[in-house]
């Protein structure tokens, strides 16, 4: 099984399908994977196959490495389109998350301004005052909604809180208004006799009447572009993500579609 575990806390840049040229920030431990979510298609693979044994990495340490990377890019003439905040696991659960993201944005006006900053979250934390605060400082906080049928999630995502209930994540996304970005990961496949086609309308419908109500300024959907832990799920087609790129336009939101 082939996995990607991130260097902490600074990797890239990388060229992102969505972003742009990414300098990637990774608050979790550089040899391992702590996630709220444990999906079967992450890239960082399961949960349990990746336990860190090292710390997370500091405010200090995150904001010393971004500002060493900053500078020798800017020296370079290398500028990133986005310091994105990604890696091995759910970012939003550092403690120290709201100060980091302050950092980030100082040090991004100092040596790449025009950078934007992204926080890739799978929104498990966004009922936490700090967390949301802190996500309404950046550019783009790109949150997680691959459906809004909770068996699904819990066969696909795997949310490790048993609390987790999507509707309450929708009402918490909601409360951005509008300073959100819904991601939605579109596959295929058949996991223990359940198909995981979510590109039809049973899955389909309800998730866009969610996103009409979160109303965010645009939607990314996307679809597996790298080996998945659970080698039985598939790619959706280009005519499934067109699709749905379609439905979500039509409703009057912005759309794109990586696949």
């Amino acid at each position: 099984m082939s996995t990607i575990i991130y260097p902490s806390p600074i990797f890239g840049p990388v060229h992102s399908r969505r972003l742009g040229l990414s300098l990637g920030i990774n608050l979790q431990p550089g040899d391992g994977k702590v996630c709220t979510f444990d999906c079967l298609y992450c890239e960082c693979g399961f949960n349990g196959d990746h336990r860190p044994t090292l710390p997370r990495p500091s405010r200090e340490e995150v904001s010393v490495a971004l500002e060493q990377t900053l500078r020798r890019m800017h020296e370079r003439g290398e500028h990133p389109d986005v310091l994105t905040f990604a890696g091995n696991g759910e970012p939003t659960t550092h403690p120290q998350f709201a100060d980091i993201i302050r950092d980030t944005i100082a040090l991004r006006d100092r040596w790449a301004p025009g950078a934007h900053v992204s926080v890739l979250s799978n929104a498990t934390a966004i009922g936490r005052a700090e967390v949301r605060e802190a996500l309404m400082l950046v550019d783009n906080n790109i949150l997680k909604l691959d459906t809004v049928d909770m068996d699904y999630i819990r066969l696909m995502d795997r949310p490790t809180q048993p609390s987790y209930d999507v509707r309450r994540v929708v009402e918490h996304m909601k409360a951005f208004d509008g300073h959100c970005i819904v991601q939605t990961m579109l596959l295929k496949g058949v996991i223990d006799g359940t198909d995981v086609d979510n590109t039809g309308d049973e899955y389909i419908l309800p998730w866009l009447e969610a996103v009409k109500e979160i109303r965010p300024s645009r939607v990314m959907i996307y679809t597996i572009d790298r080996e998945t832990p659970d080698r039985r799920l598939l790619k959706a087609t280009a005519e499934e993500m067109e699709r749905v790129k379609r439905m979500v336009i039509d409703a009057g939101i912005a759309c794109s579609a990586s696949y």
